[in-house]
């Protein structure tokens, strides 16, 4: 695939406009997410950090749990943004809620150069851990 979809280059500015207001001023490292669900609903989450530092919650999070919050269950993609050298990866702890709350959802990992790339939940975290079925 040469080219994003609409959609996917949609989702992808959202979460560009999101990582505007990532609060971080400890890393100075800025990420926007946004995810789209199954209904067409949007949400859109950046990084806020804190200076106790276990309280800092990354963009991925906060987009999945404003859907979650919102009632919205089906996540169907996730894009993800920062201004890193090559496309963005989500932390292990991100994957690991990706891989319970979105675990067929379409990602799209991006950096301020134009570059973006693909992938799956499943190729991001496999195997990852679960107490229920999904």
């Amino acid at each position: 695939m040469n080219e994003l979809t609409p959609e996917q280059a949609e989702l992808l500015a959202a979460a560009a406009a999101a990582r505007e207001r990532a609060y971080c001023p400890y890393s100075r490292f800025a990420v926007g997410a946004a995810v789209r669900t199954a209904s067409g609903a949007s949400f859109y989450g950046c990084n806020i950090e804190n200076a106790a530092y276990p309280s800092t919650i990354c963009a991925e999070r906060v987009a999945l749990f404003s859907a979650y919050a919102a009632g919205e269950r089906a996540i169907v993609a996730l894009a993800v943004i920062a201004d890193t050298p090559e496309p963005v990866t989500p932390c292990g702890g991100c994957r690991q809620v990706m891989f319970e709350l979105a675990p067929r959802a379409v990602v799209i990992l991006a950096n301020l150069r134009g570059a973006w790339r693909i992938t799956s939940v499943e190729d991001l975290l496999p195997a990852g851990f679960a107490l229920i079925d999904r």
